[in-house]
């Protein structure tokens, strides 16, 4: 047996924190001395307390890892097995989003070096005016929170174009998204996910053609933001009014662009002369 103070030592977490994870039901002392209270380990105890400080590593919450402990021994393997790929995409889109910020950085402190404000590259991004054909979208509409977004937008295409393969619908555009909300709402805004397609069937529905101010983004979509906020100053600069929801048309897929910076979107304004 282990005193506390000895398993704290060798696994190199504080006593404190073994009382907790104690409190949590996370890992038990193997004993506690009736008298005087004391708490000991057993030797055991030291591969439970290494794996919990690995899927801490691992950016696993405390609850989550409880979870993990309470498996049972013949579906652990598998159930970790799933958890751990999981985990790994996870992390891959928190480092390939770091990635793009870092791209940022790096172009900012170059306009910097140049003498040129932080911002000067929205006076630089392109609009034009363009007159849409009206089509027949297939579409989903939902409130979603920002927090819902990522998920939301692979959630609901996957589920627009399983619909598209089952029915045999004809694709007759790329995917787009309709930003309903008349005003930013973290808790929730009211999206619309539509792919056009051939056949008027149940779920379609018409979206109107017309006169539409357009920005095209090559890169990540953080920099979406940029490009509404000049789309919004050229329609006000420029003596128009907007007319309907904005939207956007993903002219890549991000599934089979693996640099975000190739990714390609346009974003429209519905508008007409004021």
């Amino acid at each position: 047996m282990l005193s506390i103070g000895e398993f704290s030592k060798i696994c190199k977490v504080s006593t404190k924190t073994l009382r907790y994870y104690d409190e949590i039901g996370l890992i038990h002392p193997d004993q506690i001395h009736p008298e005087n209270g004391y708490r000991y380990y057993s030797i055991t105890q030291l591969e439970k307390m290494l794996l919990i400080q690995r899927l801490k590593a691992y950016h696993f919450s405390l609850d989550e890892i409880k979870e993990i402990l309470a498996w049972e021994e013949d579906q652990a393997e598998e159930h970790l097995h799933v958890r751990l790929h999981r985990k790994k995409r996870e992390i891959e889109e928190h480092i390939q989003a770091y990635a793009s910020t870092l791209e940022q950085i790096n172009r900012d402190i170059g306009r910097l070096e140049q003498g040129m404000p932080v911002m000067s590259f929205v006076d630089h991004i392109q609009v034009e005016l363009v007159e849409t054909r009206p089509r027949n979208v297939l579409f989903i509409r939902q409130k979603l929170s920002a927090d819902d977004y990522a998920a939301g937008y692979g959630t609901y295409f996957a589920k627009l174009y399983e619909r598209i393969a089952t029915e045999t619908l004809t694709l007759q555009g790329t995917p787009m998204t309709v930003y309903h909300s008349p005003e930013y709402d973290p808790a929730g805004n009211d999206t619309e996910f539509a792919i056009p397609v051939a056949e008027a069937v149940k779920g379609t529905r018409d979206f109107p053609g017309g006169l539409c101010a357009r920005s095209v983004l090559k890169g990540a979509y953080p920099e979406l933001t940029a490009v509404y906020a000049r789309l919004r100053s050229w329609v006000e600069e420029e003596g128009y009014a907007l007319t309907g929801a904005p939207y956007e048309v993903y002219v890549t897929d991000p599934i089979k662009t693996g640099d975000a910076g190739d990714l390609v979107t346009e974003v429209y304004f519905p508008v007409k002369k004021k």
